[in-house]
């Protein structure tokens, strides 16, 4: 048995047990994991009360990801294993293998019928598990995992960033918005950022050019002014080409007003959001307003994120600015944080019993 924070039907934060559950036993493709550590994400908090639809099976174990040890493998992994024997470890880890031993993490469980990873033991599919680059703190890495994949989503698979664009993002400090800027410079982009003044120098350091306070009533003059002042250097850029806002509160108005010609606005926040769009404004600048979760991305696009995380966890490029460690025990609080409000700048790290 093993202990995990679990709910028996959609509901409130008061909703989540924890208790006393069997260990599974791992399928012919799943990979049984200790885990070590796990994160609350607001994400989390849309599928415990059911505003993100998705297949659940009661009792559900919640919280999507995880890093920590791997236990036992099923059949075929352990096969795929066995045929990689004369390979270096680096290589067998390469090309998918697992074995007892290995560091790993995980991005996509507790949806979709699968069970979470809020649990001392965790079951995840093979082609949904990576390995934790050499070194990284498991701590550090499991509160980036989330937003890492979901800023290279935004920018590679729906923005289709290129060197040398533009790139707007709102709630640069935040987790998502500093993953973006650190994303969007390494590829080459010219980033302007919005964050509380004090935040201003954490989000140049990450690689934004201009940071503008979010508050000011200005805002969209002196955006404009700053994306004007970056054509002047050389960027030969007339506007924003990819316009991000990761607090979930949309202006259209000011997002559209900002973009070149072919402009993308990315939407992966704001789920009760209700925002007018001046679609004229928009279509007449063959500009588009594209909008995804995570939760709806493949596993090609899970792993292609995965490569990029590894890449930058390896690299010291995407860490964490603050995290709070608190007992796995404690999820219900966790989540009663996260909707009240009161977690700003700070990464929710839960580990089991004894992690």
């Amino acid at each position: 048995m093993m202990n995990a924070a679990y709910i028996e039907e959609l509901t409130g934060a008061d909703g989540i047990r924890y208790g006393r559950t069997p260990v599974p036993r791992p399928g012919a493709r799943e990979v049984l994991v200790r885990v070590a550590a796990v994160t609350a994400n607001h994400v989390d908090t849309f599928v415990r009360s059911g505003r993100f639809a998705t297949d659940l099976h009661f009792p559900q174990i919640l919280s999507r990801d995880l890093v920590g040890t791997v236990v036992d493998v099923g059949t075929e992994v352990a096969q795929a294993q066995v045929s990689q024997a004369q390979a270096t470890h680096a290589q067998a880890a390469e090309a998918g293998g697992f074995a007892a031993g290995d560091m790993v993490w995980s991005h996509s469980l507790g949806y979709d019928g699968r069970q979470g990873s809020a649990a001392e033991f965790a079951l995840v599919e093979a082609d949904r598990l990576y390995h934790l680059p050499a070194g990284v703190d498991p701590l550090q890495a499991v509160a980036v995992l989330h937003p890492g994949a979901t800023a290279f989503l935004a920018l590679q698979q729906h923005a289709r960033l290129q060197s040398g664009e533009c790139v707007y993002v709102g709630g640069g400090a935040g987790q998502v918005g500093s993953a973006l800027i650190v994303q969007a410079a390494r590829a080459g982009a010219r980033v302007v950022a919005s964050a509380r003044s004090e935040d201003a120098s954490y989000c140049r350091e990450l690689g934004a050019e201009a940071v503008l306070d979010y508050r000011s009533p200005t805002l969209a003059t002196e955006l404009a002014e700053a994306v004007a002042g970056q054509a002047a250097a050389g960027s030969g850029r007339t506007g924003v080409d990819v316009y991000v806002e990761t607090s979930g509160k949309h202006d259209f108005a000011q997002a559209i007003d900002s973009l070149a010609k072919g402009g993308r606005i990315i939407l992966l926040a704001g789920v009760e959001a209700e925002s007018p769009l001046p679609v004229g404004k928009l279509y007449t600048r063959d500009g588009s307003l594209l909008g995804f979760v995570i939760s709806n991305a493949g596993v090609a696009e899970l792993a292609r994120s995965a490569a990029c995380v590894n890449e930058l966890l390896a690299g010291g490029l995407l860490r964490p600015r603050k995290i709070e460690v608190m007992p796995l025990a404690q999820l219900a609080r966790a989540h009663r944080l996260l909707e009240s409000g009161q977690v700003r700048g700070t990464r929710l790290v839960l580990v089991p019993d004894g992690g």
